[in-house]
């Protein structure tokens, strides 16, 4: 299933716009109601392939999904369950660390928040248990998934900040122990460390049976290097300043920025793992897109 282009009845918001709203637990169900009823007017909206069980009706569900024949001789609505619509663990690993600060209209963390916000949301529409870890060099908060996690996932990522130092590689590894039950892991981070090192890191969870979904959240300045004038540039991580001439300095900064994230596509190629760049200026809707075009993906290889 390509999800990529318009989908019919979709509600894509500015992020930027979303973000102002303030509530995440709002913003969560604004945008995945949107993307929703955008799937359910869409032809390439499809269904998993192994019969499971059936379920009552409840509003918002496909009723491509409801048994007619059943209907007939109950005079009730009752929808298919399939294989794939089993419970199983999902857990956002959120980047907090003080890189993810940076953004003019929209900081990425705030982008990252939000997007985590809104694939717990819908995960637990589907009836999947959430979690939450947010780290920056160290493990901050570690919400185990739980089908009563939502509320404390939300107010988990409400309070979150970027203020610390990040280290990809040592957290990731550390957590790899808490994954031992086959579920989805998504990263979301601007993956700020050596391509081989994250994905060598991610290799343990993908080892204990957990499909694992990256999102590279960067904002369009650091993909664009839109600036003009001499300017001394900081480094967030590390407070070390830098003067840059742009102008001097563009061509070899996008070379430096295409060939890393080249080396981060081609590393989650080789070890498995479904690779995704998000621009912060774009609706998040895109990305949601992208995960559920992926889970389908993923069920139908099982």
């Amino acid at each position: 299933m390509q999800l990529g282009g318009a989908i019919p009845g979709a509600q894509f918001v500015d992020p930027a716009v979303l973000a102002r709203i303030g509530n995440l637990d709002l913003v969560a169900r604004s945008v995945v109601d949107g993307v929703i009823n955008g799937l359910h007017k869409s032809p390439f909206f499809g269904t998993s392939v192994d019969f499971a069980e059936h379920r009552g009706y409840v509003p918002g569900d496909d009723i491509r999904r409801v048994d007619w024949r059943v209907y007939a001789r109950t005079d009730k609505y009752f929808v298919k369950e399939f294989e794939a619509d089993s419970n199983s663990n999902f857990t956002v690993l959120l980047d907090i660390s003080a890189s993810m600060a940076f953004g003019a209209r929209l900081s990425k963390l705030d982008y990252a928040k939000t997007l985590g916000a809104c694939l717990t949301y819908l995960v637990h529409r589907q009836r999947d248990r959430v979690g939450l870890v947010t780290f920056d060099s160290d493990v901050v908060d570690h919400v185990p998934p739980s089908a009563k996690h939502l509320d404390v996932v939300l107010h988990t990522l409400e309070r979150a900040t970027a203020t610390r130092p990040g280290q990809l590689s040592g957290p990731l590894r550390k957590l790899a122990e808490h994954f031992g039950r086959r579920g989805v892991v998504v990263l979301i981070s601007d993956l700020y460390d050596e391509p081989e090192a994250i994905f060598e890191a991610l290799a343990p969870i993908r080892f204990r049976g957990s499909d694992v979904v990256v999102f590279h959240v960067m904002d369009p300045a650091e993909l664009e290097f839109p600036y003009a004038d001499p300017s001394a540039f900081e480094d967030l991580e590390t407070g070390e300043q830098l003067p840059v001439v742009p102008e001097s300095f563009r061509d070899k900064y996008q070379a430096l920025v295409r060939a890393h994230i080249d080396a981060l596509t081609a590393r989650a190629a080789e070890r498995g793992v479904d690779y995704r760049l998000l621009d912060t200026s774009k609706p998040l809707d895109f990305a949601l897109y992208d995960y559920l075009s992926f889970r389908e993906r993923t069920t139908r290889v099982r």
